[in-house]
């Protein structure tokens, strides 16, 4: 059985990059364009994975993460953030947030891969 992994990404090109690597690895992809969205997509059903952007219209990633964690179902689900921000406050503010791996865009995708082994 495959594994689910859920993508929030406001960029298109990403969205479509991650969903192919990921895909190819034999996951089952949902994506959403921003943090509303992929919170609208956290209903119940078991998610292996979640990847972020942090900058986001609507919600950005932090508070979309900040959100996933109050839904009791997804209080432990592993979380990458894939992202162009290398701000250290940012990044402690994720960790507190529970937050397992932080991905600076752009990536190489067995980098990639080889996070998402690790977390799922």
């Amino acid at each position: 059985m495959s594994k689910t992994v859920l993508v929030a990404d406001d960029s298109a090109s990403v969205r479509q990059i991650v969903s192919m690597v990921l895909k190819s690895s034999g996951y089952t992809v949902i994506e959403a364009e921003n943090g509303k969205q992929a919170l609208a997509k956290l209903d119940g059903q078991k998610i292996h994975l979640i990847i972020s952007d942090v900058n986001m219209p609507e919600m950005d990633g932090l508070t979309f993460i900040e959100n996933a964690r109050k839904i009791e179902t997804y209080k432990f689900t592993p979380i990458l953030m894939l992202t162009t921000e290398t701000d250290q406050e940012l990044k402690d503010r994720g960790k507190a947030q529970g937050i397992k791996a932080w991905l600076v865009k752009p990536f190489q995708p067995p980098v990639f891969l080889s996070a998402i082994s690790k977390l799922t």
